[in-house]
C-alpha cells in the first residue's frame, strides 16, 4: 500500500500546536488488524508531530472501558485535549491520513461524543 495523499503536510508539523493523538483499537486475533498494523506504523512514521497509539482492545479492557468495537480497525482521533472521531475506518492509509488532515485543519470540527471522550482520557492516562 502506497501511501500517497496520507503524507503529512509540513503545515502540519507545527510545534506550538496540541499533540494530536490517532489510536487504533484493534485486537491480535483479528486478521485485518494484524496486516493494518505496518500501514498504521508507516502512517506514525509519516506524521511524527501526531502521537499514534496501538490498543489491543482484550488487552487493554481496563482502558477501553464499555466502548464495544464491531468493526475493525477502529480508529480514536483527538486533537490533544477532545476527541474529534471515534470509529471504524478503512484499513488503508490514504483513509486515516485525509481523515487526520482535514480535522486539523478544521479547529472548529464538532467533538465526537461523551463516549469517545471518556476513552481519549483512559488512553492518555495510561501512556
Amino acid at each position: 500500500m502506497g501511501m500517497g495523499s496520507a503524507a503529512a503536510p509540513s503545515s502540519a508539523q507545527s510545534p506550538s500546536g496540541p499533540v494530536w493523538w490517532v489510536v487504533c483499537l484493534c485486537a491480535q486475533w483479528c486478521g485485518a488488524c494484524r496486516e493494518y498494523r505496518a500501514t498504521f506504523d508507516a502512517l506514525a512514521r509519516a506524521w511524527p508531530q501526531v502521537r499514534f497509539e496501538w490498543v489491543d482492545v482484550e488487552d487493554e479492557e481496563d482502558t477501553v472501558g464499555d466502548v464495544e468495537v464491531e468493526t475493525f480497525p477502529s480508529i480514536l482521533i483527538a486533537d490533544g485535549q477532545v476527541a474529534r472521531f471515534l470509529g471504524p475506518v478503512l484499513p488503508q492509509a490514504q483513509v486515516l491520513g485525509r481523515m487526520l488532515q482535514g480535522m486539523q485543519g478544521d479547529p472548529s470540527a464538532p467533538a465526537a461524543n461523551a463516549q469517545a471522550q471518556a476513552l481519549f482520557q483512559r488512553v492518555a492516562a495510561s501512556r
